[in-house]
């Protein structure tokens, strides 16, 4: 699998103009799944993007994870995370036009995405998401920015 993580301070996905996912203070997850993922590798991402150390401690260095994060600041969101779909993070991109045949095929890619999504809540995770497969529109303020490329 591959993540895109995004630290946010707000996000939402909209779906033919419905807003159907947001998030508040958190991170927002663009995932896909490969050719060769199990739903052991969508449990190892869960559990590596939700340990990610990548918010500031009270001396500013990133040393907390999302769940310690919001609990030093006691925080009240309704919404940690926004996972989105996104196939094409498996893009084959040697070539002008991108080939997507390394991507999972699109049941076992909404299979694992589901995994990966079930996973997170049941570390404690508050999640929103998108709709698998939909064309989609995300808005995110991105907070830092801190941005990270995960790949398991």
């Amino acid at each position: 699998m591959r993540a895109v993580v995004q630290r946010c301070s707000s996000a939402s996905v909209e779906v033919s103009g419905q807003i159907v996912g947001r998030c508040g203070q958190g991170v927002v997850v663009l995932v896909g799944a490969g050719q060769n993922d199990t739903e052991s590798t969508a449990k190892k991402m869960a559990d590596r993007v939700w340990g990610m150390r990548i918010f500031p401690d009270g001396e500013g260095k990133m040393n907390l994870n999302l769940a310690t994060y919001l609990l030093d600041k006691k925080s009240d969101v309704h919404a940690n995370v926004l996972v989105v779909s996104n196939f094409t993070l498996y893009g084959d991109t040697r070539q002008r036009r991108p080939s997507f045949s390394g991507a999972a095929p699109y049941a076992d890619g909404e299979r694992l995405y589901d995994r990966f999504v079930n996973e997170l809540r049941s570390l404690g995770a508050i999640v929103e998401t998108g709709v698998y497969g939909a064309d989609m529109q995300v808005d995110m303020v991105n907070d830092g920015p801190v941005t990270l490329i995960i790949e398991i």
